[in-house]
């Protein structure tokens, strides 16, 4: 059951999307929902000015903003949360983004499940870390939305992107509450080799019907570069509302390397996407 989430409230692009989607998926599933919004302060601030008392005095005006940056945030969450009639909490801290990215990453061990707002392609990269935070570091699901999305959460028709591996298996487990509940689930396998695995899209469509879900399974081809377009345009083609799929990647020296798939699904995903670690 999902009965505890947390949604992280963008500060620096627009945040009206992943609320109203966590708000009306909130209102939904009868969950409380936490919001959190970080004001990011600048990494250097210290190497601009000379002086203790400058760079304090700086430093101090600099935090104040990024409080009043989360603040107006969380205005529009709380507005929504109350609009829902649901149960929340909010809370907001100013930090430099890793320091943001670090602590959401934690704090999302504590939820059933995260809900982020998709990476902002025009902003500089150390403000897109929160999303690579939760995926790898909080050992729970995250459900992504897309900066363009204007509904409230809809999962009627679902696709699932399947390879077989551990990390989608995850994320059909963390997504089930969803799959039970839907009118249809399309398994989608891409260059599966049915001969190198027992797990394939075809058995976990058998093991889903057996559960009750209307689940049938699709094999689809793809160039290597390609399999992010390809995973789109068939949930496109679809009518999916919601994608469910495995998150790859690795974490070296604290920065987050994403799977080629992985990255490109996070920056041309036109609709939520579900993803397990």
């Amino acid at each position: 059951m999902l009965q505890d989430l947390l949604v992280h409230v963008p500060t620096t692009q627009p945040a009206r999307p992943v609320v109203n989607y966590a708000t009306s998926l909130a209102a939904k599933l009868g969950a409380r929902l936490d919001g959190v919004a970080f004001g990011y302060e600048p990494i250097s601030a210290e190497l601009t000015f000379e002086g203790a008392a400058a760079v304090a005095a700086v430093m101090e005006m600099q935090r104040d903003q990024a409080l009043k940056n989360a603040d107006n945030s969380l205005m529009a969450f709380e507005a929504a949360a109350k609009l829902q009639g649901i149960t929340f909490t909010s809370r907001k801290a100013a930090a430099i983004p890793a320091e943001a990215a670090e602590t959401i990453g934690s704090l999302a061990r504590l939820y059933d499940l995260t809900i982020v707002a998709q990476p902002d392609g025009k902003a500089a990269a150390n403000y897109n870390l929160v999303p690579e935070a939760v995926l790898f570091n909080s050992g729970r699901p995250m459900l992504l939305v897309p900066y363009i999305h204007e509904r409230d959460f809809e999962a009627n028709r679902i696709m699932i992107c399947w390879d077989g591996k551990r990390a989608a298996a995850r994320a059909v487990l963390d997504a089930m509450p969803f799959l039970s509940a839907a009118q249809a689930v399309d398994v989608i396998a891409i260059n599966e080799d049915s001969e190198a695995t027992e797990a394939t899209a075809a058995a976990l469509a058998a093991h889903l019907v057996r559960k009750n879900i209307a689940a049938k399974s699709e094999r689809l081809t793809a160039e290597r570069g390609e399999i992010d377009n390809t995973i789109l345009s068939a949930a496109a083609d679809r009518g999916a509302q919601l994608i469910v799929m495995g998150g790859y990647g690795h974490s070296r020296l604290r920065e987050f390397v994403l799977g080629g798939a992985t990255r490109g699904v996070l920056q041309a995903m036109t609709l939520p996407v579900l993803m397990s670690h």
